[in-house]
């Protein structure tokens, strides 16, 4: 472990996995936590050298695609609202993981960069994530209403359809379990009338996006109450399939964009190197890899051995600044912290991994890697929290931080939202 670790103080030394990083296409950059502040301080440092170095065209998060394209809108100058505005406006709970100051920092230093650039070359911030349905749909009716009088039809009967269940999808949800009954038509009839669009215009990419937002978000309901792992299969493919459709729309001469994606390390580790890949479930780490070349993908993940953390302790209920207790002995993080931990070797690490074959033995076993959600127990944290991963096969490079401090959100008080179903709060 000791040599493989480089020293990790300043966005300078980062170089090595700038390095690793190459012509990559898709840099997946994860976090441990939805709460801490170093994921995504590191994070946004790694991200605009990205941008400012290497061309990155747009930075793709696990959000909600209306409430991110606002935050886009601001960093690319297309609305008068600054960062901090759009930001606070995120109501739907968790709000910490993006409206908070970390994210408001990173996105005010998008908005300056931006400024001095040709307004096409802007890069934008978006969401990939599926929950939105009932915005979505609205996006789409509005933009109907405006650009496509004659098409307005879809729009509408697809709302019609969804009105009954007052924009509760877990009613939805129920009700198509208990009757064969369900929306797809009408979204897929909705979805169809937006693929038929050709020329790419950016305000028909978002309204097409908010339709393929809505066909998902009624799939995964649907299979989110039957249970198993299927609703995890629809909402990462969901988001593997934006990846790949705002690469295409960003990319100019026929060459995709390269994009920057930020969402939890259960997303963006390969599954395949979890005991997620025994449970059938598939996410957007593994997907990538599958649909591009090797060198196309990087994949980052963190971790941390113990320190404070933003989350709830039910879904729904006040956040709160949490212990996150030393790890479990064994684990990943308990294996690091006991290696690193002497005068001289660092308390902040960059691995940036060699192929499989060359690398040492605790990259090549299988060791429990703690993952914590929205929804945290620090008293049960040595029950669970933990995925039994194979690092070196998940992913390409990792951030070790031995002790980590919560988030500072930007609001006090929490916002009813959808659930996420399985597993809780990733």
């Amino acid at each position: 472990m000791r040599a493989l670790a480089r020293p990790l103080e300043s966005p300078l030394d980062l170089g090595p996995l700038l390095d690793r990083i190459g012509e990559a296409r898709f840099v997946l950059i994860g976090e441990a936590t939805h709460g801490t502040s170093e994921y995504y301080r590191w994070r946004a440092d790694l991200t605009q050298r990205l941008i400012a170095e290497h061309g990155f065209a747009g930075v793709a998060v696990e959000g909600d695609w209306p409430d991110c394209f606002r935050v886009s809108c601001s960093v690319t100058g297309a609305s008068t609202e600054t960062p901090r505005e759009a930001l606070h406006a995120f109501d739907r709970w968790p709000t910490w993981m993006w409206a908070n100051e970390e994210v408001v920092d990173f996105c005010s230093w998008l908005r300056s960069f931006n400024d001095v650039l040709p307004r096409e070359r802007r890069v934008g911030f978006y969401g990939i994530d599926v929950y939105s349905l009932w915005d979505s749909l609205r996006g789409v009716l509005g933009y109907m209403r405006e650009q496509r009088p004659d098409d307005v039809a879809a729009a509408v009967e697809a709302i019609r359809c969804f009105e009954p269940y007052a924009e509760d999808p877990q009613r939805y949800a129920r009700a198509t379990r208990l009757v064969p009954e369900s929306c797809e038509d009408e979204v897929v009839a909705l979805l169809g009338e937006l693929r038929s669009t050709t020329d790419g215009a950016p305000d028909e990419f978002v309204a097409r996006q908010n339709a393929e937002v809505a066909a998902g978000a009624e799939r995964y309901y649907r299979a989110m109450v039957r249970g198993g792992p299927t609703s995890w299969n629809v909402r990462d493919t969901h988001m593997a399939d934006t990846l790949d459709r705002l690469a295409g729309h960003l990319g100019a001469g026929g060459v995709p964009a390269k994009l920057v994606v930020w969402e939890h390390n259960t997303h963006i580790g390969d599954a395949r190197a979890t005991d997620m890949a025994d449970r059938g479930m598939v996410n957007v780490g593994q997907l990538m890899r599958e649909r591009h070349a090797a060198a196309d993908v990087v994949l980052v993940g963190f971790g941390s051995y113990a320190g404070t953390v933003v989350a709830g302790d039910a879904w729904g209920e006040p956040m709160q600044v949490m212990p996150m207790p030393p790890a479990r002995p064994g684990s990943l993080e308990a294996l690091l912290h006991e290696a690193l931990e002497r005068p001289g070797l660092p308390s902040t690490g960059l691995f940036s991994f060699p192929p499989a074959h060359e690398q040492p033995e605790w990259l090549r076993d299988r060791l429990d890697h703690r993952a914590v959600g929205v929804v945290y127990r620090p008293e049960l944290d040595g029950w669970g929290n933990y995925v039994p991963t194979v690092l070196g096969d998940r992913y390409d490079a990792f951030v070790w931080i031995d002790e980590t401090s919560a988030l500072h959100p930007l609001h006090l008080a929490p916002a009813a939202g959808e659930m996420e179903a399985y597993p809780s709060g990733v």
